[in-house]
């Protein structure tokens, strides 16, 4: 019995157990993280799956993976089909299997400490039509079978500088402890782990490519605050560093906390906290105020110094960019550098600097036909030669004390010329994301309305990309931030751009079987002076530098305005990514960034 196979069969085994029908496993943890820690890794463990996004129904009978477009490839690389069926979202979804398949009378498991309330309310829904049941359990039974579970991180938490934050954790306190009381609640429950990180200035290392610390927060009208974390993450400086306003408690006196707060009104976000929360807080006699985590926006607004830092860690990082592709130039025509080689270069380019903590993901490395794959990650199995000829798509970034960076650039692997339909593909790319950094916009904008400015060349050919043009970005925090982002449609309550935000600017296309194509840099909302406005009125600061392929560029189609973008931008480059190189490294940027050819 193959390894996944006989944990399948085990899972099985402890859901006769229990009674229970069937059981739905989430990639999730008790903070609806979109990276987990290694102990919550339970869907990789039990299917092989590596994604980041996706979930596991198992039955008596049948075992389901559900995923979107962007791992239809790697689930099927991954999850072996002779004991699974796929599932893609969003035509159907776990929820809504579920009220089709599952048996009259079953009960389904779930573990209301990784799912949200609306899920399961959503699932109890469809299930109610089958006369079958939701059933939350105590203790998730993943857990029972996996025998060498890894335990949570014991990492200490630590303070991070005040100097790089710009404001004082007492300081953001109190202004929650405000809007607490403008409304009339009496606290707040906070549970992602990255507005912890930041309401408290505390940073960690208990989630890969994420610095932030396992812990729960109470933010109470006062101004005094709960910080619930295992003991062994305490430090006297961590201890000293959040005073006496802070009172810490053990991690695993969260649930008792919520069970004390009767009579009082408290805000939950539902869309970050777990099901389980609610359940405790409904059961104790709480009223409940379902509110966004009144973090998220002012975590969202960079600070003049995590400005500056931003541009610290850009600076660096883009000079490890710089070698990196300056290496890639040089060595990938041989034939002989493969995707896991290249990866591994270039976060040794980024380890120079003694400021690097991380990565802010893994690298997505992808030669030819693995470039298409959206959010490919290379592993043994997929690793592929940087053929000559081809094109090469390189996503990655850096977890740096003074700011969190991403970047994709796309290259020519020599040595002949690239065909004229890529660099048709590759400069409309490049003229879509020009287009977004040239964006002059007024004050109420959100990011839906300025997608279209990223997409308008490639549909002009019939083309389109089939992900978000751009995401918000944390402050040494995480690499994906809400609530601002550049896509497709609007959402209700969508957030609209404000200064101080950082976004993505990364339009791209993919050839299926070929190659893929993206351009990304980083930006900051900032406020503009256009002659005559009669209204505030914003645009963009480009934060990312480092050279854009001109061998996959097709000037004639450039028009002189977005020649001269990319100069200034190409010029930009060499001033604030050359100091940090010498020699011949020095030398290739130098040509790289000269002027496009008349």
């Amino acid at each position: 019995m193959s390894t996944h196979e006989a944990r399948l069969h085990s899972l099985r085994e402890e859901l006769k157990r229990r009674e229970l029908d069937g059981f739905v496993i989430p990639i999730s943890d008790e903070h609806m993280s979109e990276y987990v820690g290694e102990y919550a890794q339970r869907l990789a463990w039990l299917t092989g799956f590596g994604g980041s996004a996706g979930t596991a129904v198992v039955t008596q009978d049948k075992a389901v993976m559900f995923v979107d477009g962007r791992y239809t490839l790697q689930v099927r690389d991954q999850v072996d089909g002779k004991f699974w069926d796929y599932e893609s979202i969003p035509e159907t979804s776990p929820a809504k299997w579920l009220g089709e398949n599952a048996g009259e009378g079953a009960k389904i498991g779930f573990d209301p400490w990784v799912h949200s309330r609306g899920w399961a309310k959503a699932a109890a829904k469809e299930l109610e039509k089958r006369g079958a049941s939701l059933v939350a359990v105590d203790t998730n039974p993943v857990d029972s079978v996996w025998e060498d579970q890894p335990a949570p991180s014991a990492a200490f938490a630590r303070p991070h500088d005040e100097k790089l934050a710009g404001r004082s954790s007492a300081d953001k306190r109190a202004a929650i402890a405000d809007w607490l009381t403008k409304n009339r609640y009496d606290a707040a429950v906070i549970t992602a782990l990255d507005s912890i990180a930041w309401l408290f200035n505390i940073r960690g290392s208990d989630v890969s490519r994420t610095p932030v610390a396992l812990s729960f927060a109470i933010v109470h009208a006062d101004g005094t605050a709960e910080l619930f974390v295992a003991p062994e993450k305490v430090s006297p400086a961590l201890s000293a560093h959040l005073g006496n306003a802070v009172t810490i408690r053990d991690r695993d006196a969260f649930e008792t906390a919520l069970e004390k707060m009767d009579g009082q009104v408290v805000t939950v976000d539902p869309d970050r906290s777990v099901a389980a929360i609610f359940r405790a807080l409904e059961e104790a006699g709480a009223t409940i105020k379902e509110e966004r985590d009144p973090v998220v926006l002012p975590k969202a607004i960079k600070t003049e110094a995590e400005q500056q830092g931003h541009r610290a860690a850009q600076a660096r990082d883009g000079a490890a960019i710089a070698k990196f592709l300056q290496w890639v130039q040089r060595e990938a025509p041989t034939g002989r550098v493969s995707e896991l080689e290249a990866s591994d270069r270039l976060e040794a380019f980024r380890a120079e600097s003694d400021m690097l903590t991380d990565l802010s993901f893994d690298t997505i490395s992808g030669a030819g036909p693995n470039g298409a794959v959206v959010h490919y990650r290379v592993s043994e199995e997929t690793n592929r030669t940087l053929e000559p000829n081809s094109v090469y798509l390189v996503d990655s970034g850096g977890q740096y004390a003074d700011g969190t960076t991403d970047i994709t650039r796309t290259v020519w692997i020599g040595p002949d010329a690239a065909p004229a339909v890529v660099k048709d593909r590759f400069t409309r790319v490049l003229k879509g994301h020009i287009a977004l950094a040239m964006a002059v916009f007024p004050k109420g904008t959100v990011g839906s309305q300025l997608d279209t400015l990223a997409r308008q060349y490639l549909w002009q050919a019939g083309l389109d990309y089939a992900h978000g043009t751009g995401h918000g970005v944390g402050s040494y925090l995480s690499v994906h931030e809400g609530p601002q982002n550049i896509g497709k449609g609007g959402r209700p309550n969508e957030q609209e751009l404000l200064p101080g935000m950082i976004l993505s600017n990364e339009p791209g296309y993919y050839k299926t079987g070929e190659y893929g194509i993206r351009i990304e840099n980083l930006v900051l909302v900032e406020p503009r002076t256009v002659d005559g406005a009669e209204q505030q009125v914003m645009g963009f600061e480009t934060l990312t530098f480092a050279p854009i392929d001109r061998a996959l560029i097709d000037t004639a189609l450039l028009t002189q305005a977005e020649r001269e973008w990319l100069d200034t931008y190409h010029a930009k480059v060499l001033e604030v990514v050359g100091p940090g190189l010498a020699g011949d490294q020095r030398g290739w940027l130098e040509a790289q960034c000269a002027p496009l050819p008349a």
